[in-house]
């Protein structure tokens, strides 16, 4: 049998499809990256989508589609789940991707996660890819998984620079900050800060006790529970007071505030050399 890939976000690399790889080669299969020239070549074409705005126009009625970016509750078949990763689909990859829980303990309105995959569990690392340098950890929310120590246990082990995800500050404690300690970190560790009714200073000012604010992201919502006037405030909040980078996360991105707002907040040399109005008032004359 002859496989067809077809990954509608090449850009990033899709676990999904390489774990169908994997199942289908481990078959005697024939596996190859989708080429529409060769459509009707192929015995089947698995088409893989992350986001539910990416073009699905050049999907055919006669594709195996998965994945959020078409179905929400779309899983993969349990002997497909069991699989491996087969990183030779993605030779140019420097990275690990690691999953230690899915799901999470929170059931926020504006995620999917907890419709997506229910609440967290702890679920067993895949493979690291043989040519990786560092692993982007994708939980969720780190911490909140049960069996969060044994997963920095084997992160210590695998030696290798991380990338932590979710890691919810509101969770954060003495324990979390003593394992942090214990990684390297390749990229700043995420946290979020997504209602402004709720005060975190606490908590930041815990956190950056045991980790330095440069090696800290936080994620900002906007557009989906806040004013602009909140949105501003949060922002220098975390940098005036903390030197914590933010990161805005527009919730409608066809809003033109939220797009120009984030636009100027993760642009760090406009959002350090000049006030919110200032861009705004030059942007719009």
């Amino acid at each position: 049998m002859k496989v067809g890939l077809y990954n509608l976000e090449p850009n990033i690399i899709n676990t999904a499809m390489m774990q169908v790889s994997t199942y289908h080669k481990q078959q005697g299969d024939t596996v190859e990256i989708y080429s529409p020239l060769f459509h009707d070549s192929y015995d089947k074409v698995y088409a893989f989508s992350i986001f539910d705005f990416t073009d699905k126009g050049y999907v055919r009625d006669d594709m195996i589609t998965g994945g959020t970016g078409f179905d929400i509750t779309s899983r993969l078949p349990v002997e497909i789940e069991k699989c491996n990763y087969d990183w030779s689909l993605y030779p140019n990859a420097d990275q690990s991707i690691i999953w230690f829980s899915r799901g999470c303990i929170r059931n926020c309105p504006f995620c999917v996660v907890r419709q997506k995959e229910g609440y967290i569990k702890p679920v067993e690392p895949k493979n690291l890819n043989p040519n990786g340098t560092w692993i982007r950890v994708q939980d969720n929310n780190f911490f909140a998984n049960p069996k969060w120590r044994d997963a920095v246990d084997q992160l210590v082990e695998w030696g290798q620079p991380v990338d932590l995800q979710g890691v919810d500050v509101r969770l954060f404690d003495d324990e979390q900050g003593e394992a942090l300690k214990r990684l390297k970190f390749h990229y700043p560790i995420k946290i979020g800060w997504d209602n402004p009714k709720e005060n975190l200073d606490d908590k930041f000012e815990h956190l950056i006790e045991y980790i330095h604010p440069r090696r800290i992201n936080c994620y900002v919502l906007i557009g989906f529970w806040s004013t602009e006037e909140e949105d501003v405030y949060r922002v220098n909040h975390l940098w005036e007071n903390f030197k914590i980078d933010p990161y805005v996360m527009p919730y409608d991105k066809s809003d033109r505030y939220q797009k120009d707002f984030a636009r100027y907040v993760n642009n760090k040399i406009l959002f350090k050399t000049r006030s919110w109005e200032d861009y705004k008032n030059g942007y719009t004359q």
